[in-house]
């Protein structure tokens, strides 16, 4: 085949260009430690790849939002703690104020600690998370938790019932707030009857009081015949107590027609299921009273009512210890419920570390997938650039002793 110069040339500058390309792309891979440096170098390993990309994009966002959520949960566990701690103290101070001893200037000490205890408990209550939201506000958290609604004179809860979550993996979603309802509001307050004094009398009785003094067999009576159906009829919830003098005197504790309890007494007072019944006169007669309904409150309206109580000098001895009563319970209550909320804060900081320990291990699988589909192995790559080297330095060689060749170097 007959060759010219300029087809010489051409052949051998299109060989010089082209290893030079393949000694760029090596140079590139070794730089870049990457076997595939564009879809074309091979398509199905880069599609994979961007699949796996996307998936530790996902899982980085995963770990922000753990980390947040941890964050928060430390937060209102430190608040709940705080909570728990002030509420124990103010139990005690409950107990202390029982003491038959204490003269005005005592109750009045009490009564100032117990006002700085709440005031601490409220602004607790409405705390505030990292970003200036308040925590236990639900989806309402930029209204605040709690205030004194001065209408009614009773603290008011002004949040909803809503509970913020955080997506921390794929298809798990962990609450990083609980609201205030759940919390604070929901606390069980003490069992009781509707009136102390306000009994309906018959017979020869002209007055009488009902007062709860053993509230655990009141709490068993109230449980097994209250009726809680709204649509009950009127007197669902109305018992009577049939005095009739003789020898003995008896009592019948009644609902109605259905007769609960029977027994004898002795003197104006009958204790009934947990309730002292105290009359005027022995003689035959009727006494009525009315169970109140189960009711929830926060427990600063019980420590409110319970100040409001130790600064009242004149409040009886039976009201006051009634008060006491149900300050104890509610505090305690209130307690337990901070406790049982953190409980739950617990098992989500748990459940969120075996999360983050399970995203780490999945970061790592997905990391050495995609390694292994478009990173590169060394000794390879640079044998390869040595390769492709060597056959730049030939083609370039092999063009310069080409280009000199000429035809009258064989003329002599």
């Amino acid at each position: 085949m007959r060759l010219s110069h300029n087809m010489i040339f051409k052949n051998n500058l299109s060989s010089i260009l082209n290893n030079q390309q393949e000694v760029n792309k090596a140079q590139e891979q070794v730089t870049t430690q990457k076997r595939v440096l564009s879809a074309s170098d091979d398509p199905s390993a880069m599609a994979r790849a961007l699949l796996y990309g996307d998936k530790i994009q996902t899982n980085e966002q995963y770990t922000k939002n753990l980390t947040m959520l941890k964050s928060r949960l430390d937060t209102q566990e430190g608040v709940l703690e705080n909570i728990k701690g002030s509420l124990t103290r103010a139990h005690v101070l409950t107990v202390q104020a029982g003491n038959g001893a204490l003269t005005k200037p005592d109750r009045a000490a009490l009564s100032e600690e117990l006002s700085s205890i709440k005031t601490a408990v409220l602004d607790l209550m409405n705390a505030k998370s990292e970003d200036g939201r308040y925590i236990f506000s639900g989806y309402q958290d930029n209204t605040k938790t709690f205030s004194f609604d001065s209408a009614n004179g009773r603290y008011a809860y002004n949040g909803d019932q809503g509970q913020h979550k955080i997506k921390v993996a794929e298809g798990v979603e962990i609450k990083s707030s609980d609201n205030g309802l759940d919390v604070f509001e929901s606390v069980e307050q003490r069992l009781n009857v509707v009136s102390n004094t306000g009994l309906t009398v018959t017979g020869g009785i002209s007055s009488a009081s009902v007062y709860v003094k053993e509230q655990g067999p009141f709490d068993e009576f109230h449980k097994v015949n209250y009726n809680p159906d709204p649509a009950a009829p009127v007197g669902a919830n109305t018992f009577t107590l049939d005095m009739t003098t003789g020898s003995p005197n008896t009592y019948v504790l009644r609902q109605g027609a259905v007769a609960i309890q029977t027994g004898n007494f002795s003197g104006t007072h009958v204790s009934v299921a947990g309730m002292d019944f105290s009359f005027d006169t022995i003689a035959t007669g009727t006494l009525e009273f009315e169970l109140a309904p189960p009711e929830k409150d926060n427990v600063l309206n019980t420590l409110d009512n319970l100040i409001t109580t130790l600064n009242d000098v004149s409040i009886p001895d039976a009201d006051y210890r009634q008060v006491l009563a149900s300050s104890m319970i509610g505090i305690e209550n209130a307690k337990n419920l901070v406790s049982q909320t953190q409980s739950g804060l617990g098992g989500r900081l748990n459940t969120a570390t075996r999360i983050t320990e399970a995203n780490s291990d999945l970061d790592i699988n997905n990391q050495i997938a995609k390694a292994e589909l478009i990173e590169l192995d060394m000794a390879e790559a640079i044998t390869e650039l040595t390769k492709h080297e060597t056959a730049l330095q030939a083609s370039q060689a092999t063009f310069g002793r080409l280009s000199n060749l000429s035809l009258l170097d064989y003329i002599r």
